[in-house]
């Protein structure tokens, strides 16, 4: 499946390559442009299947994901498998549930993102998540490009595994070697 998934990224010109800042402020050589994919109905539809298919059996009230790619994907979740979705935004240094999104204490709660780096806006949704007293019982993410195990202590679900080096930007080779820093969905 991973082979289909990486033509289906491809197909849509959504791997980018050059010197990129990530949200999370490191750099890479290498970015995924999840919006090749999410304009995409049908692409998205298919990715989100993956995921539902994964997790299909399990109680599953509620699907929510961080802003911005998540508030797509955890819609498109929630319909295939029939459950509501929510998602959470920045409020300060954390992510909050607003817009009268509620979370029922004990609620199972599938959590999906677009692109899995660093962890922090899975953390982030995770921990509002559990303020509100839900139950996370799993994450599913269109790609995994970390390098190493991030810790959630949940299952994790990728529809593609493409573990990406990054680099703080005091050590990254790309600074060094002076290639133009480019901050994707930046105005050009």
């Amino acid at each position: 499946m991973n082979n289909e998934v990486l033509k289906t990224f491809k197909a849509a010109g959504a791997i980018k390559e050059g010197h990129f800042l990530l949200a999370s402020g490191l750099h890479s050589p290498v970015y995924w442009e999840k919006y090749r994919i999410l304009q995409h109905p049908h692409l998205t539809e298919k990715l989100c299947r993956l995921i539902a298919q994964h997790f299909k059996g399990q109680k599953i009230d509620v699907i929510a994901g961080p802003t911005t790619g998540g508030i797509i994907l955890a819609f498109e979740t929630a319909r295939q498998l029939g459950a509501r979705s929510i998602f959470a935004e920045k409020e300060g240094k954390v992510r909050a549930f607003r817009r009268d999104f509620e979370i029922t204490p004990g609620e199972h709660i599938l959590l999906v993102d677009d692109i899995l780096t660093t962890g922090n806006s899975v953390r982030e949704t995770i921990s509002a998540i559990d303020k509100l007293g839900g139950i996370a019982i799993g994450i599913g993410v269109l790609v995994d490009r970390s390098e190493e195990d991030l810790g959630f202590n949940l299952p994790l679900f990728s529809c593609l595994r493409a573990p990406t080096t990054v680099y703080s930007p005091q050590e990254c080779p790309l600074c060094a070697a002076h290639i133009p820093l480019v901050k994707p969905g930046a105005p050009t």
